[in-house]
């Protein structure tokens, strides 16, 4: 029975079901042919099916195309499943704001949150981008946390939502909230009524904090409960590398080759052997590993060096400036100490008409010792502080109320979720409105580059009279400026992509300017041209990934740089010595490492810095004693 079958077997008997299949198995073929199957059987059924990624849903709705078909993300979903109560989302957001152990929904200065608090909302509660509590504006976290609330309060809206859709279907299941989880096979559970919920995924691709990861909690044969399919094939990967990945996998499902011809790692009616290499040394020298490996790093298409983490990538990747604005101001740190001191120790004074310096000097007043300290700098924030004085003055000088509400987080910067490729500001993007507004800019003369005219046109703010010839020539002129970017700042560009009627400065970077003036002042004195480093990287353009970044994907040729520097949240030390004592850093280590095997379709190299001798026995133990290479004396 293949697995096709035995889920209709499922659905046939009313009962839900998971398939589980590893890296390559084509779990995204099997949910479509199920889809189609479903539709075929139930022509007037409604099918709902919610994926991780806008990617995703756009790959799923190019390949099943019908009106009773509903793709969308989990956020959207849920969001468009409550959204008309009003009433009771309201009752809801209120009691979860007065909830301690509810993180993500929080009201600040008003304890407690009375049950009218959000009767006057002249939109009632919107989901948007961002989130304003106090507005009643939720985002991403919150909308999870308000269904699963809506959903428990209320059984009569899953008796709805299952009126309305007969089949649930969760793509990448692994990568769903707990919440999520819980509404389908929990709160659907206290009402009579019944449909079909059905998940697809890989436990061993989980890599993302606070998601589902397995569904072991709900498994079994009892009513509601999902039964497993196992999805064994594996159409992309060579022998030794889907070999190699089944010594990683803990849960028991073995995948072997597949038995069609035309999938990708099969050649004249044959598995591709494919080739595995683990390479080692003392210097960490990343030039050595590539001139040993010979691959090509210059085609980002068919070949990816692999790190743990966008600060590892940034700097050989050429926006070191940019991530260090983002992501290691320890200013902004101490500006958060001081907030979470005035809070956990109310003044009587009140902070908002003085500047950040003044509030520091009035809370050190008349303290020695302990007092002192817990309103000084920590020692790192100190060493960032001497390094950066002009930085810092800039800070002290700024109104402490305007100063408190300024917030930068790497996601801003690096966040690429979007609807499609074209597509930058739809809902999903953590990108600041200087970012994207930056981005934009990008993406206007990269089009130009790349002789993608109407695009270009289309894209940009331009609104000369192209019939004329010197009009096309003025405009050549004026991209063509902005082309040879040379050292020019991107202050200098985005003002001349304005004044040119190119981009055009908006409202949201005027907004941002204002408000966010501490992070703007940086970064508009970083040379342009780290915005179109990063921009390539973003783009994947550049031979460089992360290892969360890649999942998904999948390339000729990956280089793995196992690097152990200092994380909470892996050691690869303990995946290749089996440190059960370290058991969730042990787990999240095994599964990044296996999502960066499974990418190659070719050949794969792992590269790791300095071994102690267990670790090149395991390596030796997976990869085969002739494919473990020194590259050089350890110490």
């Amino acid at each position: 029975m293949t697995e096709i079958e035995e889920i209709f077997d499922h659905i046939h008997n009313g009962r839900n079901f998971l398939l589980s299949g590893g890296a390559g198995s084509g779990k995204t073929y099997t949910l479509v042919e199920v889809i189609k199957r479903v539709i075929e059987e139930n022509p007037s059924a409604m099918i709902a099916c919610m994926t991780y990624t806008n990617a995703a849903v756009k790959e799923i709705e190019e390949r099943v195309g019908h009106e009773h078909l509903y793709v969308t993300t989990i956020h959207d979903f849920l969001w468009d499943q409550i959204k008309h109560f009003q009433k009771e989302l309201k009752l809801c957001l209120v009691e979860l704001a007065n909830e301690e152990e509810i993180k993500v929904i929080k009201l600040d200065g008003v304890d407690p949150v009375p049950n009218d608090y959000f009767d006057n909302l002249e939109d009632g509660i919107q989901y948007k981008e961002y989130s304003r509590i106090s507005q009643g504006v939720i985002s991403h976290d919150e909308v999870i946390a308000l269904s699963d609330r809506v959903f428990e309060r209320y059984p009569k809206l899953g008796d709805m939502v299952k009126d309305k859709f007969k089949f649930i279907f969760v793509d990448e299941y692994q990568d769903t909230q707990i919440d999520v989880v819980r509404i389908f096979l929990e709160h659907f559970k206290l009402t009579e009524k019944r449909n079909i919920i059905g998940f697809f995924g890989d436990a061993m691709q989980s890599i993302y904090d606070k998601r589902i990861g397995r569904l072991d909690d709900y498994r079994g044969t009892e009513e509601g409960q999902v039964r497993e399919v196992q999805k064994r094939q594996n159409r992309r990967n060579p022998k030794l590398i889907y070999e190699l990945a089944n010594k990683l996998r803990t849960d028991g499902l073995v995948q072997i080759h597949s038995t069609d011809n035309s999938a990708p790692n099969m050649t004249e009616g044959k598995v591709k052997e494919g080739e595995i290499t683990f390479l080692y040394s003392a210097s960490g020298d990343i030039d050595n590993v590539k001139a040993h490996l010979a691959w090509d790093f210059t085609n980002s298409k068919e070949t990816k060096e692999l790190n743990l983490t966008h600060n590892l990538i940034a700097n050989k990747a050429s926006f070191q400036t940019l991530m260090d604005i983002y992501d290691k101001d320890k200013i902004l740190e101490y500006k958060k100490r001081i907030k979470d001191h005035i809070k956990n120790h109310p003044v009587e004074w009140d902070p908002s008409k003085m500047t950040f310096g003044e509030v520091v000097e009035r809370l050190k007043e008349g303290k020695t010792g302990k007092g002192l300290k817990m309103v000084e700098p920590a020692p790192k924030q100190q060493d960032f502080i001497k390094k950066n004085k002009n930085l810092y003055k800039v800070a002290m000088d700024m109104n402490f109320e305007v100063f408190s509400k300024v917030y930068v987080d790497k996601d801003q910067l690096l966040d690429d979720k979007k609807q499609d490729e074209n597509d930058l500001n739809k809902k999903g993007s953590k990108r600041d409105n200087l970012i994207r507004h930056l981005y934009r800019l990008q993406e206007i003369i990269w089009l130009y580059q790349n002789e993608r005219y109407y695009e270009f046109l289309k894209a940009t703010d331009y609104k000369g009279k192209l019939g004329r010839v010197s009009e096309k020539r003025n405009l050549k002129n004026k991209i063509d400026s902005l082309v040879n970017v040379g050292e020019k700042t991107i202050e200098e560009v985005i003002q001349e992509a304005n004044d040119y009627g190119i981009c055009l400065i908006d409202d949201k970077l005027k907004r941002f300017a204002e408000n966010q003036k501490y992070v703007y002042d940086q970064v508009i004195k970083v040379p342009f041209k780290e915005l179109q480093a990063l921009y390539e990287y973003l783009e994947g353009r550049t031979p460089f990934s992360t290892q969360h970044k890649t999942k998904g994907t999948e390339f000729d040729n990956v280089l793995v740089i196992l690097d152990n520097g200092g994380w909470n949240n892996y050691n690869f030390e303990y995946l290749f010595t089996n440190r059960t004592d370290k058991a969730s850093v042990l787990e999240r280590s095994r599964k990044i490492f296996y999502v960066c095997c499974t990418r190659a379709k070719e050949r794969l190299a792992v590269y790791y810095c300095d071994p102690s001798q267990a670790v090149i026995d395991k390596a030796i133990d997976w990869f085969g004693r002739e494919n473990v290479v020194n590259l050089g004396e350890t110490h």
